[in-house]
């Protein structure tokens, strides 16, 4: 069955590429309504197992929290104390907690699309909480939402992403999603960075853009994705290519600035702007939960028809 049938039939969530505009505004308005207080919870048992084989902190517990709040028993995977290290395969771990009772998993994974593996051997939903550098779909709706609520609309603003897109799974869900829902997408960061992106988004000076954006999205280093060192300091990075004291000074005053986290301050942003005026950081972490209700909403609600 394809990435598509799946999102559709078992309530999967793998990536937005395969989603219409018309069900991703969907998930937004009902991430709305969880963000506006609206309370749903399921009426009978459901355990929801979360694997994540790459550290996390936002993704993982705000899962979490969500599973909780929606009433489901919550089964935390850790690698490190996992039959993993005795050489269990990706597919005889979901197996494993598909056959003692779990009825929905969110897996993160180093390896891109580690779905295609798993999606024809198991029958109930798969959410993608991060692939390697290929997609993350909630962090995608979350970031969108914020975007949402601050604009009531995406087509014709101006959004520059910036920063390490070549590694960014965020940058590669973000960069697809809002294009096909109308904004003007710019990249900006080190040309070396931008390999897949540049003959499809035109690439700006962060200085000369600053004046037009609606949205500037950062991006964190992932330094754990890099082959080698890189060749210009953390300063000399802020600099060029950061959000700096003086650059936020040109932006519009209903400008806001985003990130995925976690934050390296002083590099992607001056220390003094996460929490500033501009910033919707924290409005973003805030959203996560949200968002993910609405999407265990869904797939549970696929799963149980």
């Amino acid at each position: 069955m394809t990435v598509m049938e799946l999102q559709q039939q078992r309530g999967d969530l793998l990536t937005l590429d395969v989603m219409s505009t018309n069900e991703i505004l969907q998930l937004l308005s009902e991430s709305e309504q969880f963000a506006s207080g609206y309370e749903w919870q399921v009426n009978k048992p459901i355990v929801a197992a979360n694997l994540f084989f790459e550290p996390s902190t936002r993704t993982r517990y705000s899962f979490e929290i969500a599973e909780k709040l929606l009433g489901f028993h919550v089964l935390s995977f850790s690698e490190e104390t996992s039959s993993v290290q005795k050489g269990e395969t990706l597919l005889d771990t979901v197996k494993t907690f598909e056959s003692i009772g779990a009825n929905l998993l969110v897996v993160r994974h180093p390896e891109n699309e580690y779905y295609e593996q798993i999606k024809d051997h198991i029958s109930i939903p798969i959410i993608n909480g991060g692939d390697g550098s290929g997609h993350h779909p909630t962090q995608s709706l979350l970031d969108l939402l914020t975007i949402q609520q601050e604009f009531q609309t995406f087509k014709g603003l101006n959004i520059v992403i910036a920063g390490d897109l070549r590694h960014s799974r965020v940058a590669r869900s973000n960069a697809a999603a809002l294009s096909r829902l109308g904004a003007n997408v710019k990249i900006a960061g080190p040309h070396a960075w931008m390999e897949g992106y540049t003959h499809l988004y035109e690439h700006v000076d962060l200085d000369s853009f600053m004046p037009d954006a609606d949205v500037v999205m950062l991006l964190r280093i992932q330094h754990e994705r890099h082959d080698q060192t890189m060749s210009f300091s953390k300063e000399e990075y802020h600099q060029n290519y950061g959000m700096t004291i003086e650059r936020v000074s040109f932006l519009k005053a209903n400008a806001i600035i985003l990130h995925p986290g976690p934050v390296n301050r002083n590099v992607e942003l001056a220390d003094e702007l996460v929490e500033s005026k501009h910033s919707r950081i924290f409005k973003q972490i805030q959203n996560g939960v949200a968002v993910r209700k609405a999407v265990l909403k869904r797939a549970i609600l696929n799963e149980t028809l």
